[in-house]
């Protein structure tokens, strides 16, 4: 039975308002996780955007980010966008928000774990390399090649000779990116010894997300100084003009989130592509086709 436009209409804007859900129950999780520590320690409530305000600019934001992406289909544009910072910055965040309405055969995230033994032996560059995108694909790095710059650095996983080789190699190779034609935006996410301390108490009393926490993010609290140091090496070294390092204020969730990702359009000229309206064409239908039942017993139990 066909259903009233009316009708229809109606079931259209629902499912739009639906759709907003994830977004919103990512954003209750947030909260969770802030309450795990009530009781453990007396903590100021951060200054933050009205959730109101924060969701509406979301929306807006990410519906620009579909226009953006549409432009880089249309040009064939290459993007690297590259975002680091230290463990519990919010990089997951920020990237979940720019992807989540975005198409993921157009905007994809790379997430390297550790090298293997083969890996090790290679050109330390070339596992990154094969990554890149193409025409008509955005690429963000949730951590990237600057791992040397840190956590390798900090933890000993390299060589002091190593580190010396990656800084003199990095300007020169993302020259090379910038001159190939890919637009590079790289990211430094910021918080504070505070916040990262109360994100791992955070972490360590929900169950939820115990699993964030490793071993290596352990260690790498107690070498706080260790990243300090690290992080302002490689921002020295690493800040060229083709391709600068623009800095997150991350401590409040909420606005690091708009403001990076505000930021991220601004660095890319776009604009709305005109395409023809869509009309869904009829669908056929054969007079003898008659639709095969399917045993009960193939159905998931509605539980719910």
């Amino acid at each position: 039975m066909t259903k009233k436009p009316n009708d229809l209409s109606r079931r259209i804007d629902a499912e739009i308002v639906d759709s907003f859900d994830e977004e919103l129950e990512m954003e209750i999780d947030d909260e969770r996780l802030a309450r795990v520590l009530d009781g453990l320690a007396e903590r100021p409530e951060p200054e933050t955007v009205e959730r109101q305000f924060y969701f509406k600019e979301l929306f807006r934001l990410q519906y620009e980010l579909v226009k953006l992406q549409d432009w880089v289909l249309d040009q064939k544009l290459r993007i690297v966008v590259v975002f680091e910072g230290r463990d519990s910055a919010g990089k997951g965040g920020v990237i979940k928000r720019i992807t989540q309405r975005l198409n993921p055969r157009v905007c994809r995230v790379v997430a390297l774990p550790a090298p293997t033994e083969r890996e090790r032996t290679q050109w330390y560059f070339q596992r990154y390399i094969s990554h890149l995108p193409a025409a008509g694909e955005m690429v963000l790095f949730d951590r990237s090649w600057y791992n040397r710059a840190g956590v390798e650095r900090v933890m000993g996983f390299c060589t002091p000779e190593q580190v010396e080789e990656f800084f003199m190699t990095v300007p020169d190779l993302e020259r090379m990116l910038v001159r190939s034609g890919i637009i590079l935006i790289k990211y430094w996410l910021s918080i504070t010894d505070e916040e990262q301390h109360l994100r791992f108490q955070m972490r360590i009393h929900d169950p939820i997300k115990q699993w964030k926490l490793s071993p290596m993010d352990l260690e790498s609290r107690r070498r706080w100084e260790g990243y300090t140091k690290a992080k302002e090496a490689m921002l020295e070294r690493t800040h060229i003009p083709e391709a600068p390092w623009w800095v997150v204020e991350a401590v409040d969730k909420k606005k690091a989130r708009l403001n990076c990702i505000h930021h991220l359009l601004s660095q890319i000229p776009y604009q709305e592509i005109d395409r023809p309206a869509i009309v869904l064409p009829p669908r056929i239908r054969h007079a003898d086709y008659i639709r095969g039942p399917v045993p009960r017993e193939m159905y998931v139990p509605a539980v719910y």
